[in-house]
């Protein structure tokens, strides 16, 4: 195991009041460091180099139920796609024994958005699940980290249900021919030349069986009327595939994007549907759906557009046609929102893309109050772009008071601990 170096332990972490302190104190750059008034919370790191630690997207459990352990992948290089070749490695990080690095495995199945789908599975207190390939198949495996019992799934997952019991997934080897970043190397795509292919779409794991149920094709996508711009309607020569899946609170319904090629683009609408592929819904049909999260079993926020109020964040209901803006005027950028733990969904975690100083800003905003709370500046390098570059994607503890981030600004991408105690009281 690893030791990765840093100054500050979790109880000395937890005593800090004031960010402009703490993270000078880390060795951070003062650009970090910027106007005292912004009653900044206090930063720590938790991984270092030579190598590059980060966790990728921001709707999985990173944190261990006792939010002791941080999980991570781990990388030698940056700056260019994976190829088949590249193995990364991944582990967790012991915040409560000097950050000390704890390797678990490695995966030749990754890429720099969503790493493996490394994530704790619910309802599973000690087990930890991400993909990997096997010769010329993606496979996912599960591992008791405190027994280290390991058995493999003979497919690969995205994201698993709340109670532990399923997982939902679908062609990597296509998303990564159509999305470069959130697919994987290493497996063609059958059916690269095929708009809407019948075998290719998403699948429900049984993660005790391994046993895998196609519940909507792409050919079956395309058989559901558009109802958006006529502009961004199917073409004959379109593309299709099935990105972003996501389980809502109970487990019920399934929230996943459809997209397709519209000239050099793309097009976008997000479908809800039951789990045994019963029922699926049209949530929005307008073309350009982004980040999103699930409030409870019947409400989704995402960034969108509707004609109501343009390019914004907006609580869907499932099923309905209603929609509501969320923070118009505050929350005005696209970032990776999510309903921070215990908060009674009063408060979201969301940041920015690199504005014109390539700062990227994680925040929280609470809804009763509608005010924005900024949780730090932290620069993100020029050649962090495209394919590899390192959003903050902004992830809570189980008890929503600790964020974890993704950030260059310091030894490359590594891990930072963001204590909101104080903020969220």
């Amino acid at each position: 195991m690893q030791r990765i170096m840093n100054s500050t332990s979790r109880r000395d972490f937890l005593r800090h009041t004031t960010a402009a302190v703490s993270v000078m104190a880390m060795g951070a750059s003062p650009l970090l460091a910027r106007d005292s008034v912004d009653r900044l919370p206090p930063v720590r790191r938790i991984t270092g180099g030579p190598k590059h630690h980060w966790f990728g997207y921001y709707d999985k459990w990173q944190f261990s139920e006792d939010n002791r352990f941080v999980l991570s992948n781990q990388v030698d290089f940056e700056h260019r796609s994976p190829t088949a070749d590249d193995v990364i490695r991944v582990g967790m990080v012991d915040t409560e024994n000097g950050d000390e690095w704890i390797e678990l495995g490695e995966s030749k199945a990754w890429g720099w958005q969503q790493g493996c789908m490394l994530q704790w599975i619910p309802n599973r207190r000690h087990e930890v699940i991400w993909n990997d390939r096997q010769d010329d198949q993606y496979v996912s495996h599960i591992l008791d980290v405190e027994t280290n019992e390991k058995r493999t799934l003979p497919y690969p997952i995205y994201n698993v249900s709340p109670d532990g019991k399923f997982a939902i997934t679908t062609d990597f080897a296509r998303l990564n021919d159509r999305r470069p970043g959130y697919g994987y190397a290493g497996v063609p795509d059958k059916n690269k030349s095929v708009g809407a292919p019948e075998d290719s779409g998403l699948w429900i794991v049984d993660l005790d069986s391994g046993e895998r149920k196609l519940i909507m094709s792409l050919a079956q996508a395309i058989e559901i009327p558009f109802e958006g711009s006529e502009r961004l309607g199917f073409a004959d020569d379109s593309l299709h595939w099935f990105n972003h899946l996501l389980f809502n609170t109970d487990g019920s319904r399934i929230w996943f994007l459809q997209r397709w090629t519209v000239g050099r683009g793309w097009a976008t609408r997000a479908f809800t549907i039951n789990p045994d592929g019963t029922d699926p819904y049209v949530l929005d049909p307008y073309g350009q759906t982004s980040h999103f999260i699930w409030r409870d079993p019947q409400h989704v926020m995402a960034w969108a557009w509707h004609p109501s109020h343009g390019n914004k964040f907006y609580l869907y209901k499932d099923r309905t046609n209603e929609v509501h803006p969320v923070g118009p005027d505050v929350m005005t950028q696209n970032g990776h929102n999510t309903y921070l733990p215990k908060s009674n969904s009063q408060w979201v975690l969301n940041d920015t893309y690199p504005d014109s100083k390539r700062l990227q800003h994680p925040y929280l905003y609470h809804i009763p109050t509608n005010r924005k709370l900024p949780l730090g500046h932290f620069p993100s390098p020029a050649e962090y772009k495209g394919e590899w570059r390192c959003d903050t994607h902004p992830r809570a503890s189980r008890d929503g008071r600790t964020v974890c981030i993704d950030s260059p600004h310091d030894m490359g991408r590594q891990l930072y601990l963001i204590d909101v105690s104080e903020i969220i009281g």
